[in-house]
């Protein structure tokens, strides 16, 4: 048995190899699959904002539409905007590669698996950290993917976001201590200077959503299980003292 065991244990050792962790993100979250009404308005911005280029090709409208309880005739009137595509499809784009790599330099990728690849973090830091930058062909850089090819459609969501300097108390990113004020300065703080549609805690609120969405989408049948699992351990818990007074029962005449 305990030959077993350290078989078992050494076999998975590659595995544990290879589960690099990732580098920390500047901002964090923690998805919440059971907030509904997040994740519907997760999905109204993806369409809205991201569909343009990104696909879900491993999900489909019907799908999120049954999880998260949005009618038919809502999806098809607000959320399906080509006449080729159908309740039943793949959330496809319109967009052809070879036009995106000429427009962008490279395809936007498919993130229907991108959260379980990054993780919730990553994605909703990159969606915090786009920053005006002149010196870049689109006008616009990212705190977290540098010299990103993605232009920031959510400008208009977040108001003017640049990399401004500033001096503070506290220790801030990349800062260093100024012996003869005693402040921390620093030139890689990112400041709102023109105020978009949305306040800066309804923007963070709105890319919460957001990324709170593509988690779902990459494991849209972890709320069946989340909704499956109590059901489980209730009958192994029934079944367990069922089997334990079939034994007692059976065992009895022997000892």
């Amino acid at each position: 048995m305990k030959k077993q065991l350290f078989a078992l244990l050494f076999a998975l050792v590659p595995f544990a190899a290879m589960a690099a962790p990732l580098p920390d993100m500047p901002h964090s979250m923690t998805p919440d699959l059971s907030d509904t009404a997040s994740l519907q308005r997760g999905k109204q911005l993806y369409v809205n904002y991201c569909m343009g280029c990104h696909s879900l090709e491993h999900h489909r409208f019907a799908r999120s539409a049954a999880d998260l309880g949005i009618p038919q005739d809502l999806i098809e009137e607000n959320l399906i905007f080509s006449s080729e595509l159908a309740f039943n499809d793949q959330m496809h784009v319109a967009m052809q590669p070879g036009d995106s790599e000429n427009w962008f330099g490279v395809a936007p990728p498919d993130l229907t698996l991108f959260s379980r690849l990054r993780g919730a973090d990553y994605i909703y830091s990159y969606l915090l950290g786009f920053y005006r930058d002149p010196s870049q062909p689109l006008g616009v850089n990212n705190t977290v993917l540098e010299a990103s090819a993605m232009p920031n459609v959510l400008e208009p969501l977040q108001g003017v976001q640049e990399m401004v300097c500033s001096e503070s108390d506290r220790p801030l990113p990349g800062a260093e201590l100024d012996p003869l004020t005693g402040k921390y300065q620093s030139c890689e703080v990112l400041q709102i200077t023109r105020p978009g549609s949305m306040e800066p805690d309804e923007f963070e609120e709105a890319m919460y959503d957001l990324t709170n969405f593509l988690v779902y989408v990459g494991e849209p049948s972890k709320l069946q299980a989340q909704a499956l699992a109590p059901k489980v351990l209730i009958f192994i818990f029934i079944f367990g003292v069922i089997a334990y007074l079939l034994k007692r029962e059976y065992w009895r005449d022997i000892h």
